[in-house]
């Protein structure tokens, strides 16, 4: 399972995204990283082994042009890009009830799937023309695989990533470019700091990056991180909808604005 090479992270300056930038680091990559936030960019890359490998792009995944920019940036420097992992994403509640909550529907299908496309759109040509292993890599969320009360912005959002990566995969399975769809359970991140419910078989977030990272390296079409969570994914889904409703519909919530929010 060798492939590191030359891996370009969204959302890398905290959670889910750190964590596979030191995991990768760790096991020999060079390294394009963006995050809005430039001095949390230039810590972490400061802290990484060889950090003279390594670029930094302070910018916001949902500025398309600054996307396709750091991505030209990163081909140009690196000789093009071996996975891209779109990690970027937001969690929030929301209802659709509360007209305050439709702005915020905008804002998490903005960061979790129109800049997932946006993210890989940038490096697709140039991936077609590189031999080897190639991996486009989709971050979604067993959020995805139910709508859960109070998060219907999210769930959705995870579900659209999770149909995406899945119709990508079959569009480019001629050329050589694996997609991965990665559904992360309970992370120990800032992100799922907020919650406010139980969260079962909570992961370290070092633990979640070692294993996602042999997931693509393997070029696993579709992984549930930690497993436990995966059998309870595929239980959920088998579950009737008229149990299912009776089991969730008083389930707490997440977090709406102005109760905490957390974007890497």
């Amino acid at each position: 399972m060798t492939l590191p090479g030359r891996v370009f992270i969204t959302g890398a300056s905290s959670g889910i995204g750190a964590a596979l930038a030191r995991e990768y680091a760790a096991r020999g990559a060079s390294l394009g990283l963006l995050a809005r936030r430039r001095p949390a960019l230039e810590e972490l890359a400061a802290s990484l082994p060889h950090p003279e490998r390594h670029r930094i792009y302070a910018a916001d995944v949902t500025d398309r042009e600054a996307l396709a920019a750091a991505a030209a940036d990163f081909i140009a420097a690196m000789g093009g890009a071996d996975i891209v992992i779109a990690s970027a994403g937001i969690s929030h509640g929301t209802l659709t009830e509360r007209p305050a909550d439709l702005g915020m529907f905008d804002a998490v299908f903005a960061t979790n799937v129109n800049a997932t496309v946006a993210t890989f759109a940038p490096f697709i040509d140039s991936m077609k023309a590189q031999h080897g292993p190639r991996r486009l890599v989709g971050i979604g969320s067993v959020a995805g695989i139910r709508g859960m009360r109070g998060a219907g912005a999210y769930c959705a959002s995870k579900a659209a990533v999770h149909s995406y990566c899945e119709s990508l995969r079959l569009e480019l399975r001629a050329s050589g470019i694996k997609v991965v769809t990665i559904a992360p359970g309970y992370i120990d991140t800032p992100m799922t700091r907020n919650n406010r419910f139980p969260m079962p078989f909570l992961m370290p977030a070092e633990r979640f990056a070692a294993a996602a990272v042999d997931v693509i390296a393997r070029g696993s079409s579709y992984r549930v991180l930690p497993w436990q969570m995966g059998l309870v994914a595929k239980l959920l889904r088998l579950l009737p909808n008229a149990l299912f409703d009776r089991a969730f519909a008083r389930a707490p919530t997440k977090q709406r604005a102005g109760e905490g929010r957390e974007r890497a």
